[in-house]
């Protein structure tokens, strides 16, 4: 093995040919549901779109005839930069002129990203070795993260969150080797599929990484909101507290999740004033606009709280009945953060034999843990878990963990 290859812990890996639900489609294409369909794959939100909604869009009709900047407008970076404000405790140290940035939903930016730190990197200053560039995500991961490796001609390295890594990233595992051809680590905190978050120590671990080796962190919070009691610390309250700035620290977020604003598109890149305005002039010949009307939507919605706060409190009622339903069969159900159960089936069998039974003895669809992992060196580490969304409505919700007790109880 050569002196820079990926730690046991880790592992290289070519772009996925499919994403999870064709997988699942072609997993269960030749069964029935044994009864009516209910659906728990995709994390869409289905709690109700805010209020204010309509009439924001409605008094901005107009500016849908105007070419947008690609920096957003004055007022959605400063309502950005007040939420990130308040919500981290950041003391009005964040640029909002040059360390806010608008996207189209987090999956643009997230993609966009690893070109971009590719590119800032390359800077004399900051150049990297000759060897191949790598980026580095948690393994399950979200599929948007290896699609960015691969745009930017880098060499995916994949490290395993299993139970025993607390369902994050193995820091201890990547050797210095491996970390001086990094220029981009996804790292999602809360945790999809797990709902693990990370805490400021962690988060400051990795920051210190970033800035010795010379990476980009590309924080993937967009699970932030969706908490069960306390709020999960943040990549920027983190080098807010480390006192030297956001150098190598980029956080992207969403309305989707927060807002329920999924069909909204609109996401944010807060962080690193140099890179962003760096990558900002790479988007504005590249990356498609965010619309001024859905800008004046986002700014809206980051301004209220009201409605963030009643979407918790109904996803926390559904995780409620979720625990006690799947307790006696699974004991602690509850992550910290997220809408998504990760359960653990081995004993029956593991995520892709207990998904087809679930289909075909009781109309509940969910998701393999293995299709949203890879496999590496000590297997496939989502291989024992289904991952079931919380999105419907709570009776819908009891109504099916109902059936997967009465399937997996016999």
């Amino acid at each position: 093995m050569s002196s820079d290859a990926a730690p046991k812990a880790a592992r290289s890996a070519s772009l996925p040919s499919s994403n999870p639900f064709e997988r699942l489609a072609a997993l269960i294409a030749d069964l029935a549901p044994g009864m009516d369909p209910v659906v728990m794959t995709i994390g869409e939100p289905r709690h109700a779109v805010p209020g204010f909604v309509a009439d924001v869009l409605a008094g901005s009709i107009g500016d849908f005839s105007r070419y947008p900047n690609i920096r957003g407008t004055d007022a959605f970076r400063e309502s950005v930069g007040r939420w990130l404000d308040t919500r981290y405790g950041l003391g009005g140290t964040l640029d909002v002129a040059r360390g806010i940035l608008p996207l189209n939903g987090s999956r643009e930016g997230l993609t966009f990203a690893a070109l971009g730190a590719r590119d800032y990197l390359a800077k004399d200053n900051l150049a990297k070795t000759g060897a191949r560039p790598a980026v580095l995500m948690p393994n399950p991961f979200y599929q948007t993260y290896a699609a960015a490796a691969h745009v930017a001609g880098a060499e995916l390295v994949a490290l395993d969150a299993r139970a025993e890594t607390g369902f994050l990233p193995d820091l201890d595992a990547l050797s210095p080797e491996l970390l001086d051809r990094t220029i981009a680590f996804y790292y999602a905190s809360p945790a999809n599929p797990q709902g693990v978050a990370a805490d400021l120590a962690i988060w400051q671990r990795v920051i210190a990484l970033a800035r010795r080796h010379r990476f980009l962190v590309i924080a993937d919070e967009c699970y932030s909101e969706i908490y069960r009691d306390a709020p999960p610390a943040g990549v920027l309250e983190a080098a807010h507290a480390m006192g030297e700035g956001f150098a190598n620290v980029v956080s992207i977020n969403s309305l989707s999740k927060r807002s329920n604003l999924a069909g909204l598109r609109v996401g944010l890149a807060a962080g690193d004033p140099d890179f962003l305005e760096a990558w900002a002039r790479f988007r504005g010949l590249a990356a498609p606009q965010v619309s001024m009307p859905l800008q004046a939507v986002a700014a809206a919605a980051f301004a209220d709280e009201a409605h963030v706060a009643e979407n918790r409190r109904l996803y926390n009622a559904k995780y409620d009945v979720a625990q006690s339903l799947l307790a006696p069969l699974f004991g602690q159900v509850v992550p910290q953060a997220g809408f998504f159960l990760w359960l653990d089936v081995a004993r029956w069998g593991g995520g892709i034999e207990v998904t087809r039974r679930l289909w075909a003895e009781a109309g509940v669809k969910v998701l393999p843990g293995a299709y949203l992992a890879m496999d590496g060196a000590c297997g496939n580490p989502g291989a024992d878990y289904i991952r079931i969304a919380l999105v419907d409505d709570e009776t819908t919700i009891g109504r099916a963990l109902s059936r997967v007790v009465a399937v997996l109880g016999d």
